[in-house]
Parts: C-alpha cells; structure tokens; sequence
C-alpha cells in the first residue's frame, strides 16, 4: 500500500485506467477540455502565462521553466513557428515517455495543440524513436481520431486556430535527446548539437521560433489549465513544483514506473515505494540522472528530490532514470558502463566528447583490470574538469559526472583497485580469483569437470587446487559445487 500512498499522478493520471486507442475514452475524463477552452474563451497570453504561473519546469533533464520557454517563443515574431514534442528518451533503464505515449496518446496531442496555440504555431513533430512500435501505433491513431472529431486540423472548436501534428522517427541516437541535435535530425542532417545562442525559442526548426519540450512535461499541460497554476505550484518544492515520474530500477524489489510529488526522499522513494533491497541486502548507491547524473548513498537517503538539491549533491535529475544498487556493485565498474555508454554514443563533433570519452573509458578499464595507478585518478579527474568546461552540448558536459561523483563518494573503492589490485564487491574479473577452501571440500570433482579450461586439478576424496594463471573466471565451478567450497576473492 506505500507505493501507492506515496504517489501523486498528473502526468500518469490516465495510464492504465483508460483506452488508449479510443479518443472517447479520452472525453470522458475530460480530454480536450483545457484546449476548448483555450481557444474558445482565453488569449495565448492567457495559455503561456499559466504555465509561466505554474512553475512546471522541463522534465527533460534541464528543468528549463516551461512558461518562459513559451512566452519567449511567443514573443519572437515569425511568418511560421513550431511545436516539437521530444519522445527521444535514451538513458539506459527510462521508459516514461513510452509509457506515457502508450497509455495515454490524447493527452500529448492537447497539449501540443494547447503550445500551439500560446506562442502562435500552427504546426507541431512528435520526434519519437523507431524502437517504440506501439506508441508510434497509438499516438499515430490518436492524432487520426483528433482530426476526425475537430480537435486537430482547422478552426478547432470553431475557432481560427487551425494546428496539425505529425510524426519524425529517430534512430536511437542518445546525442538527438538534445534539442539542437534533434532539430538537425528532424531537419534530415546529421544528428549533432549547435551552439547556442540562439535558443530554439529564437532560430530553432527550419530557423523558425521553436518550442521544444519532452513528454512528460507536455503531459502536465493540460491538468494545469483545467485545476489552475496554484493547484499545480502547491505541489511539490519552492523551486520544483508538481511530480516528476521515475522509472525506478536495479536491486530494488517494486521495480517499475513511479509518480511522486517533488520533495519526497529517496528514503520513501526506495524503501517504501520501492519496498528495500532486494534479498536483504544492504543499499549502497543509487544513480538518478542516468549516464548524465551520479551515485547518492546512503547519507543522502533524506535528501528533497527536486532539480537543485540533487544538483547540489552532484548528481541531477535527468529525465527520470533511477537505478538502485546494493552491496554487491562495484562503483568503478558502475562509472565505466556509463562511460561506455557515453563513448558509444557521442556524435563525435567535439574533441572533448568524442575524444575524451575514450580516453576517460581507457583510464577506467585500467583501474578494473588491475592495471591502474594513483596518476590515473589524477588524470581521471583534470580530464574529467576540461570535458565539462569545454564540451559542445549538455550530454558531452554532464558525461564525466558519474565518474566524479563516484570517485567522489566511494574513493575507497578505486584505492582498493589501484593498490591492492582487489575489487571489493567482487565484480571485476580480472581482479578476482577463484578458490578452494579446504575445510569444505570433499572431493567429489564436480567442479573440475565442469571447469572448460580443465584448471582444477585433484583426485577423488581429496581436496581440490585451482591454478589461477589458467582460470578463466567463468564461475562454472561455483555453480556446480554443493558444498561452497569455492569462493570469489
């Protein structure tokens, strides 16, 4: 019952308790009633300034304020302007936006015709990946049905507002969440960021005033107009109002997607929405921001969740991935996958990004290999200050974060790695060697005949040998001893 006590749903209100491919399903909770409204009885003056009242922030990862956003887009004048929903998530582990878009279609379609209407575009893209088969399947349908019934196409509710929306398919990129690199794509160059100034608001989409916001936040557009910018900016923190949704993950046992009003600790969030540690274990760290954020531990349990504390504590929100880790994750092998992720993904326009992430992912295969010297952590550290000072978009910036924050919290543990060539938590395998303990054994072979490099060595009834320079670390001999007798060390 405390996972649901402790949720707030806003964004997720509709999902799971309505048909998502029926457009009356939608009308019957008051789908497209804020729209009616809007362009029936308020300026977009009116529109904008509600949500510049409301306080929401993007739930993208920037937390860039939603209603300055669109007054500034509002504001530029331009023969064309546009609306861009980014449905592009690619943090490893996230699925709010997909869950959204598959559980509730109608309610990005409103929203996007609602920004439509506040900064005077007349035409929106929903920038969705390829890989979400059935929300493109869904939020296609919903648009169709919009049309059908007059709240998408010409004059909506009899009004002169005319907006149409239509889809673009990503490839993905990770680098195209950014919206400068996701422009180009929509655009058919090269996924890569730009600059800025200009801001999208300015020069975005075919060099038109652009408003560019992610799913989740366009999810909390409609809910604002119908309840009023205070219900919403009573939710949540002085500084980050309303919910934010997670997709909570790792050595947790509610594992899933989440809705909490900002401000609720990552105490509540983990071990009583998430119900603890899976199997008794204890808790160690818990990445939030994905490969963009860092690791909180256990002194951060009765930390706010909102943009600035987790900022702070260096990590940050990102678009909501949250991924728990226990006793038995080791955090050196923790950066290096993000890192392998970053370097993976990069789009290779900048030096520091597309350079630097290798080097940085070098320096740290090092460490896990058994390799690494104090110099190491020092270069780590001086490379990982000039990527963040000189890195073209946000995603190359953000890139070293959990590497710093890890070598920040769990400095033992690359000490651990450097001088005693040992891996704590057990996980690098080039670190670990497999051994017989001899109280334990009773010589039954069992484990030298499941070995595929024939590396155990010992006759029946008799204690067993395990020649490390041969072992291949594959855990076979573990698996099959029934007595544990072979331990990791």
């Amino acid at each position: 019952m405390e996972a649901v006590k402790k949720q707030y749903r806003i964004a997720t209100r509709n999902c799971g308790f309505i048909d998502p491919e029926s457009i009356e399903a939608y009308i019957q909770v008051r789908g497209y009633e804020a729209l009616a409204e809007a362009v029936t009885n308020k300026k977009p003056a009116d529109v904008w300034f509600l949500a510049v009242n409301s306080g929401l922030r993007g739930r993208g990862g920037g937390g860039f304020p939603t209603g300055l956003k669109w007054e500034i887009t509002a504001r530029n004048q331009a023969d064309q302007k546009y609306v861009v929903c980014n449905a592009d998530e690619g943090d490893p582990g996230a699925f709010m936006d997909r869950a959204v878009l598959e559980g509730d279609p109608h309610s990005i379609v409103e929203a996007m015709a609602l920004c439509g209407y506040a900064i005077g575009a007349t035409f929106g893209t929903v920038y969705i990946r390829a890989e979400y088969p059935l929300a493109i399947k869904r939020l296609q349908m919903a648009i169709n049905d919009a049309r059908e019934a007059g709240v998408l196409g010409k004059q909506i509710f009899g009004s002169s507002f005319d907006f149409d929306i239509e889809l673009k398919y990503g490839a993905g990129a990770f680098v195209c969440g950014e919206e400068t690199a996701l422009i180009h794509s929509m655009e058919g160059e090269r996924g890569e960021p730009t600059t800025k100034p200009p801001f999208p608001a300015e020069s975005g989409y075919w060099g038109k005033p652009t408003a560019i916001n992610n799913v989740e936040t366009f999810a909390n557009i409609a809910p604002i107009l119908l309840n009023g910018a205070q219900w919403f900016a009573g939710i949540g923190t002085e500084k980050s109002k309303g919910t934010k949704v997670f997709a909570l993950a790792g050595k947790v046992k509610n594992v899933g997607l989440i809705e909490v009003p900002m401000g609720i600790t990552l105490q509540e969030i983990i071990f009583e929405i998430g119900g603890g540690i899976l199997g008794g274990k204890k808790f160690k760290a818990v990445q939030t921001g994905g490969p963009s954020g860092g690791a909180l531990t256990e002194k951060d349990l009765d930390t706010p969740i909102d943009y600035d504390n987790l900022i702070a504590k260096g990590s940050m929100m990102g678009s909501g991935g949250m991924i728990v880790m226990d006793e038995d994750d080791c955090m050196v092998s923790v950066a290096k996958f993000f890192l392998d992720f970053t370097m993976d993904e990069t789009c290779g326009k900048c030096t520091p990004c597309r350079i630097g992430s290798k080097r940085l992912y070098e320096m740290l295969d090092k460490i896990t290999q058994g390799k690494g010297s104090a110099e190491d952590l020092s270069r780590l550290k001086l490379l990982s200050a000039a990527i963040k000072d000189t890195a073209l978009c946000g995603l190359g910036q953000t890139m070293p974060n959990p590497i710093l924050s890890t070598m920040s919290v769990f400095a033992d543990e690359y000490a651990a790695h450097i001088n005693q060539k040992k891996c704590p938590a057990g996980v690098c395998t080039a670190l670990l060697e497999y051994v017989v303990v001899a109280g334990k054994c009773v010589g039954c072979t069992a484990c030298a005949r499941a070995c595929p490099v024939s590396c155990i060595s010992g006759k029946v009834k008799e204690v067993h040998h395990i020649e490390q320079n041969s072992c291949i670390k594959c855990g076979a001999c573990i698996e099959r001893c029934k007595f544990g007798a072979i331990i990791k060390q």
